[in-house]
């Protein structure tokens, strides 16, 4: 979903004349890009993060499944006592892709457990769907939960991770915080935001994210965060996803923030907003 949104336009109507099947495999393909290419970046961020793999029985797939993640805990004896957060990334990058992330993560004062979903990196192999990333976040979020029972759990999701984390934070109730950074209100917004927007694609779009719809079921502080010069998820998608939910909550505008960037350049405004909404210093 990085790259190229006008051939998803397209794309969805040859698709359709293609049949269901190929749609729904397309759009799957389209939207998560699980690429080897993109799997081996950020190897040198990554060193020293523990390996972890998260093992459940999928409802879904009806087999065992196997996730991997990376573990990077907060410094010093305060670690036992630091809130713990759920990194889930974006399309395309993989938990080692997203270690620079991880880290800017954990100097805000989080251990962080980053999963890669089905599909992703040493995860088990499997096409990537919305349904199955869902069902992979909440393994994840569980099996945080079992080994951290005295920590304060927060979501964070970055781009399509953000509409991962709003579904997995409308659906638990011990979350004590939810943040999401360059995502947006339903995948139909987004496409209709583009320049072939125009196009009567809507309703061949099976992945959906309709993170609009779920934002308001979250029982628990929200932080929406954008970059101003995000030209793939425009800012009024975060805006609108804002909007939608209740207080507390907060939306964070990073001038100069790109898509990739907005981590980096609004680490201060990010410190501030995690005293003020969370309590975090």
């Amino acid at each position: 979903m990085q790259h190229g949104g006008r051939w998803i336009v397209w794309l969805l109507v040859i698709a359709a004349m293609a049949g269901c099947a190929t749609l729904e495999d397309r759009q799957r393909e389209w939207i998560f890009q699980p690429t080897e290419r993109h799997r081996s970046g950020g190897v040198e961020a990554a060193q020293g993060m523990q390996d972890v793999w998260i093992e459940f029985d999928s409802a879904l797939s009806g087999q065992r499944t196997r996730l991997h993640g990376l573990w990077h805990a907060a410094p010093g004896p305060d670690a036992a006592r630091a809130p713990v957060l759920l990194y889930l990334h974006g399309a395309r990058w993989s938990v080692t892709g997203s270690a620079h992330r991880m880290r800017r993560m954990q100097e805000l004062g989080f251990s962080v457990l980053a999963v890669d979903y089905r599909g992703f990196g040493k995860s088990d192999a499997m096409l990537p769907s919305e349904s199955l990333a869902y069902e992979d976040a909440r393994a994840a979020w569980d099996w945080l939960g079992a080994r951290h029972p005295g920590q304060p759990r927060y979501i964070f999701g970055h781009s399509l991770g953000g509409a991962i984390a709003i579904e997995l934070a409308s659906r638990v109730t011990d979350e004590a915080g939810t943040l999401v950074e360059g995502t947006f209100s339903s995948i139909p917004d987004v496409v209709g935001s583009m320049a072939w927007g125009w196009l009567p694609v809507n309703g061949l779009i099976t992945q959906r994210f309709e993170s609009v719809k779920k934002v308001g079921q979250i029982g628990s502080p929200l932080l929406v965060v954008h970059g101003t010069e995000d030209t793939l998820i425009k800012p009024e998608l975060g805006r609108k996803l804002f909007d939608a939910a209740l207080s507390p909550k907060a939306f964070v505008l990073v001038q100069g923030g790109s898509h990739h960037n907005t981590n980096a350049l609004g680490q201060s405004q990010y410190r501030d907003a995690l005293a003020q909404l969370f309590q975090i210093k």
